[in-house]
């Protein structure tokens, strides 16, 4: 049998029942020639061109191999020559090229090839996805050439492209000779054909992305310390991080919200993190507090009036459901919107558009809806002081804002972020929180919430001699509250308090000692000792 006699429909067989192909004799996949380019594309971001060079010829040359060695097996060739030659036949069958050997040399001493490369898949898929290349880009196809031929002659044979379409030239031609044959000139194609090659690149990627990951988790750190984040949304605890999970998920729906808790928890923050985390974050968020404008302007505020149409209104105007206009309103203190305006409020809901007052005109409007309350609008339904029909209207998603007596792990977290944020107002060095103080802290009641916790410690900061908030320094209401007693469920003592409280702190320094140290006023061999694990 001659190379030229293979035949594309007689080495390529389909199982009868489908999902099998066999390409003489051996299994092989169908893909897109595509979905290899954009895994070229990913291997040269992801790795880096050298390295992605590295694992495509290498690739190339495996297969180059594997298929001389199934030729020599699956075939009775007439000469061994016709079985050294039906590689490029080969590849011109599978559709990868096509290959034209303008040159060739069989000699067993010095055998070497010289052939243009039409059509080639790889420069045409480089072109692609990533444009035109300062190098020749064939990686694969120059591999399979060198494997086949190494397998072929049982020596190191390498095949080098010298021109390629992919970047700029006419056309792609390889040439094809014994490691001996090429010289001095080969050293620098060999390190893509050995392993220790991509192994340095791999090694050199890894160390760049851990210097990265270092650089940003330090930078997180730096953040989280000398900035404060939104007031009310740390989340340690697990209550929190069940209600900012359930927010997270909701702001990717266009649903109304009811969002209920005490006074103070932070409700306005959490209607602008799903404003924030929703389609509509490019749009307005617009919030009025529906108990503090009276009744009678509160018609107005919402909707708008024309001119002319009450004492005073002398220029129209729009409301916040027009200004608000593909973005988010929140409805805060929803609970005290007097009965008549509630029936104004669920026709908007239902129709969803607005009449300004004094106009017969209705004008459509694209909103997101959130409410706030700290009442119980469900008991409020019962005792007929708000409509059953707009609660529902309403409450399509609850989310629950807990107080902060219910979040203890949160406190400390929160109280230093809240301190960074006073000091940064005041103009003063970031103030830090002696043992006695995080315990009071953590052990009063926080009737107020986190509006409570923000106004004593902006006190602290205020009034503090130094930057150490000691606990002389709180709120007499908060330094003169009880501390558990001994014999108590919620019995800490002041080393543990101390042991959290510097744990709270190494982590938000992101492990740095130095950082931690300094942020508690310690030094860091008295850090050291306060971490290291007792001898038993």
């Amino acid at each position: 049998m001659r190379a030229a006699d293979l035949d594309l429909h007689e080495l390529l067989h389909v199982h009868p029942e489908g999902g099998l192909i066999t390409f003489a004799g051996e299994r092989v996949l169908l893909l897109d020639a595509v979905a290899l380019g954009l895994l070229r594309r990913e291997l040269i971001e992801t790795l880096g061109l050298t390295a992605a060079r590295a694992v495509l010829t290498r690739f190339g040359f495996a297969h180059g191999w594997r298929v001389a060695e199934m030729l020599r097996k699956g075939f009775p060739w007439d000469t061994e020559d016709e079985w050294r030659v039906a590689g490029a036949r080969l590849h011109t069958l599978q559709g990868l090229v096509r290959a034209e050997v303008t040159h060739a040399s069989l000699s067993a001493s010095a055998p070497g090839a010289e052939g243009i490369w039409h059509d080639s898949y790889e420069a045409e898929q480089h072109l692609l996805h990533l444009g035109q290349a300062e190098e020749p880009v064939c990686w694969t196809l120059t591999g399979f050439a060198s494997g086949y031929m190494s397998c072929v002659y049982g020596k190191e044979i390498i095949a080098v492209e010298d021109r390629c379409r992919g970047r700029g030239d006419a056309v792609c031609h390889v040439a094809v000779r014994s490691r001996e044959e090429w010289g001095p000139e080969i050293a620098k194609y060999l390190p893509f054909y050995d392993k220790a090659c991509l192994d340095s690149e791999l090694s050199r990627l890894t160390d760049t992305l851990k210097k990265e990951e270092r650089r940003l988790h330090a930078r997180r750190a730096s953040r989280h310390i000398e900035a404060a984040a939104p007031a009310g949304l740390v989340s340690s605890s697990a209550a929190m991080l069940r209600t900012l999970d359930l927010a997270r998920r909701v702001a990717k729906v266009d649903s109304t919200v009811l969002i209920t808790g005490e006074s103070g928890s932070g409700k306005e923050r959490l209607a602008r993190f799903i404003h924030d985390e929703s389609a509509r974050t490019a749009g307005p968020f617009l919030a009025i507090n529906c108990a503090a404008v009276p009744e009678t302007l509160l018609e107005s505020e919402l909707f708008g009036h024309v001119r002319g149409s009450f004492t005073g209104a002398t220029q129209d105007r729009a409301g916040l459901f027009e200004a608000a206009n593909g973005g988010t309103l929140l409805l805060d203190e929803i609970g005290d919107v007097p009965p008549p305006m509630q029936v104004k409020l669920l026709r908007v809901l239902q129709e969803r558009e607005v009449r300004r007052v004094g106009e017969n005109r209705a004008r459509s409007i694209n909103v997101r809806v959130l409410a706030a309350t700290n009442r119980d609008l469900l008991a409020d339904v019962h005792a007929a002081r708000f409509r059953q029909d707009l609660y529902y209207r309403l409450r399509v998603v609850e989310v629950v804002v807990p107080p902060l007596r219910d979040r203890r792990d949160d406190i400390l977290p929160l109280a230093r972020q809240l301190l960074a944020a006073a000091a940064r107002r005041f103009g003063r060095k970031p103030a830090t929180l002696a043992p006695e103080a995080a315990n009071l802290l953590l052990h009063y009641p926080w009737p107020g919430n986190v509006r409570e916790l923000e106004n004593a410690l902006e006190r602290a900061v205020a009034l503090a001699p130094s930057d150490r908030i000691g606990a002389d320094d709180l709120p007499p209401e908060i330094s003169a509250a009880p501390v558990p007693s001994p014999g108590t469920d919620d019995l800490r003592t002041l080393a543990e308090v101390e042991r959290d409280h510097i744990a709270a702190v190494l982590r938000a320094s992101g492990g740095n000692r130095a950082r931690a140290a300094k942020q508690l006023g310690i030094g860091e061999a008295t850090l050291y000792r306060k971490i290291k694990p007792k001898q038993s």
